[in-house]
């Protein structure tokens, strides 16, 4: 096979959803793929789990695009009504963990990727299938930023309607602890931590940071688990509660955790800071593009690899980001045949 029509793409797609590839465990798809871009005439590489290809007549004197998707899914829960792992076409949906997320993606690459290769182009191409994105792992395509690198731009395979994320939300995940004093609850004794927490709670609930964004929003807090004593009758010394923080592109994750330990009086630990907000100016050349082709600009709440590659980047890809991690997911056909064009017209000839 030298080329990839929607018909194999849709093939491949069946074929990677009957492979179960949770992160880090995602060797079986990557060694698919590896198998399939052999058969396209390409030597990949491969780093970890994270299999990619380059333009076969690679110019170092010119810019050079990134396509990314990423292999790995999340486990399914339990409301599946099939099998998650075998691939059903029924009323002109594919059925499959993964093919939602981020299974149509990484074969709309592909397939667009073989077709840009037909003609000369004035950019480098890579198409990127990385590993770790669902756990922010530091095996996925953080780990091979050094072997790709420079990348003029990247374009990050998600659900995204074939509409284009031009900004994304940041994450930083807080945990909280408010100290108490124990006692017994018949009594007036010790210090109800619970009651030492509300307060920082309420804070978190109702801040409103000053900086809102046209496509993003406002920062958006979340506390999003409380956990505090053991008995009925004992006064919990300690209560423990944590925050999902959404950061738009007004503030680092630092900045605004700053904020908030000037503001509770709960310890508080950040799980990271590295998942910040990203955007692409709208004069950008692809955005343009994007605006010619009648695609949406949008401002997206979830996170993905853009946020920890140092490139410019947008996000964009076919399906609905609303099926991602559901029981049933699922992805059209036409979908994927949407994808593989939008993606072709999007880059070709495009000038950076």
């Amino acid at each position: 096979m030298k080329d990839m029509n929607a018909d194999d793409a849709v093939a491949l797609l069946k074929k990677i959803i009957a492979i179960p590839s949770f992160s880090r465990e995602e060797g079986a798809v990557a060694e698919l793929l590896e198998t399939t871009w052999r058969s396209c005439g390409y030597e990949p590489e491969r780093k970890g789990n994270n299999v990619w290809v380059c333009s076969r007549q690679f110019d170092r004197n010119k810019p050079t695009i990134l396509l990314d998707a990423h292999i790995d899914t999340v486990k399914p829960n339990g409301a599946w009504e099939t099998d998650p792992f075998l691939p059903v076409e029924r009323d002109g949906k594919l059925y499959g963990l993964g093919s939602n997320d981020t299974g149509g993606s990484i074969v709309s690459m592909m397939a667009a990727f073989l077709r840009l290769e037909r003609t000369e182009q004035p950019f480098n191409l890579i198409c990127l299938a990385s590993a770790e994105e669902e756990n922010t792992g530091k095996g996925g395509i953080q780990s091979v930023v050094e072997e790709l690198s420079p990348v003029a731009l990247a374009l990050i395979g998600e659900p995204t309607g074939m509409h284009a994320a031009i900004a994304e939300k940041g994450l930083m995940v807080l945990d909280c602890t408010a100290q108490g004093k124990s006692g017994h609850a018949a009594r007036e004794e010790g210090i109800n931590a619970i009651y030492e927490a509300l307060p920082d709670i309420d804070w978190f609930r109702n801040h409103r940071f000053e900086k809102e964004s046209p496509l993003l929003g406002r920062v958006k807090m979340s506390v999003t688990g409380i956990r505090a004593g053991s008995l009925h009758n004992v006064v919990p010394a300690e209560c423990t509660f944590t925050v999902d923080i959404r950061v738009n592109e007004f503030y680092t994750n630092e900045a605004v955790y700053d904020a908030v330990r000037k503001a509770v009086k709960s310890d508080v630990s950040p799980r990271s800071f590295s998942l910040n907000s990203s955007s692409i100016p709208e004069e950008h050349p692809v955005v343009q593009r994007c605006k010619e082709l009648g695609r949406t600009l949008y401002g997206s709440p979830t996170t993905s690899n853009q946020a920890v590659i140092p490139w410019p980047s947008l996000k964009i890809g076919p399906g609905d980001s609303a099926r991602s991690h559901t029981a049933d997911e699922y992805i059209r056909p036409e979908e994927i045949r949407e994808g593989i064009d939008i993606f072709v017209r999007l880059l070709d000839g495009l000038k950076l």
